[in-house]
């Protein structure tokens, strides 16, 4: 598991030269690329975990969600390459059924009985700005974008405090092996005493 997890993190996480080079954080390139937003630490990674789910699921927009991250990173102090990875979980084949859900949970909570054909269609046809935006007054849109707030903000707290659970146990495991290795080498070594004796 972990060996393909890090096979993953390696191809699809930005690398700070490839954050450098975009065009849209260059004004704020020398805070997105300051060298702790790029640690792994217990506190950072599961904000950026949050973070990335937040933006990722909330935005839809490929490529602003990578940038939304990192620059949302920098006031959270959240890891940048964790948070820009965790966009990445809204892809073409997730995203209809995010913005299925989003429209479900906003009628539901909203009590109106729009449907997302509309969002759909607009999307496969290439809507010009005067049509988005009268879909963005239209019933379907308050409540897609509730329910797209909700989604996104309940994946966060899921996702923050499951890396936290994860972190504290890798963690957890790493101290336990020390701790075993520690003992082993102090019991041959009282052994080897011994055996002077």
């Amino acid at each position: 598991m972990d060996n393909r997890f890090s096979r993953w993190w390696h191809a699809n996480a930005p690398t700070r030269e490839s954050l450098e080079k975009s065009r849209v954080l260059a004004p704020v390139a020398h805070r997105v690329l300051e060298p702790s937003l790029w640690r792994f630490t217990r506190r950072s990674v599961p904000r950026g975990v949050a973070l990335g789910l937040f933006v990722g699921i909330f935005l839809l927009i490929p490529g602003v969600q990578i940038a939304g991250a990192a620059i949302f990173a920098l006031p959270f102090r959240a890891n940048i390459p964790v948070a820009a990875a965790m966009t990445f979980l809204s892809n073409p084949a997730t995203t209809p059924l995010i913005l299925m859900a989003s429209v479900w949970l906003g009628n539901w909570m909203l009590g109106r009985s729009a449907d997302a054909s509309g969002f759909m269609a607009l999307v496969d046809g290439h809507a010009s700005i005067g049509q988005w935006c009268a879909w963005l007054f239209s019933e379907a849109a308050p409540a897609m974008l509730l329910g797209l707030f909700l989604i996104s903000l309940a994946s966060a707290v899921l996702g923050y405090v499951g890396a936290d659970w994860f972190w504290r146990r890798r963690m957890g495991r790493k101290w336990q092996a020390r701790k075993l290795r520690i003992g082993k080498r102090n019991e041959s070594s009282a052994l080897e005493e011994i055996a002077r004796i």
